[in-house]
């Protein structure tokens, strides 16, 4: 298996579990694990297909949970790119965060980041007079290799 791609939100994970009084249990830790390798997006499927891959012995079912239990203390974002499942990525807690192109024809999804989009957000938020705690924007189209 690879190794971490991303420490701090590794540490940040697995510290505010413990915080709030979830017990080190190797199946969520692996999922913690593969996350942090994450550039992007993956199913609970991809999950557990890549911990199967290195050899960890972790149940879709237990994928399942512990994403669950992640998405509900704001460690993942939860993102449905409109295929009918569910995919999951770290939240940092700087915010720092990327947004999702989803090719229509093979379902291929890419990440890409924008200031300019950024910006217009917040131009938006003053405009509505809300305050935007967080967003997520999926694009769609055709990717290169369908085109």
């Amino acid at each position: 298996m690879s190794t971490t791609h991303d420490p701090a939100w590794r540490a940040h994970a697995l510290s505010t579990l413990e915080r709030e009084g979830y017990r080190s249990g190797a199946a969520r830790t692996r999922v913690v694990d593969a996350l942090a390798r994450q550039d992007c997006c993956a199913t609970a499927q991809e999950i557990a297909d890549e911990l199967r891959a290195g050899d960890a012995r972790v149940g879709i079912a237990s994928v399942y949970r512990a994403l669950e239990v992640l998405d509900r203390l704001g460690l993942v974002h939860r993102l449905d790119v409109g295929d009918g499942t569910a995919r999951y990525e770290a939240a940092h807690p700087g915010g720092e965060h990327h947004h999702h192109v989803v090719c229509d024809r093979c379902g291929r999804v890419a990440q890409f980041a924008d200031d300019g989009l950024e910006q217009a957000i917040a131009a938006l938020s003053q405009r509505l007079e809300f305050t935007i705690d967080q967003h997520d924007v999926v694009l769609r189209g055709t990717c290169p290799g369908c085109r």
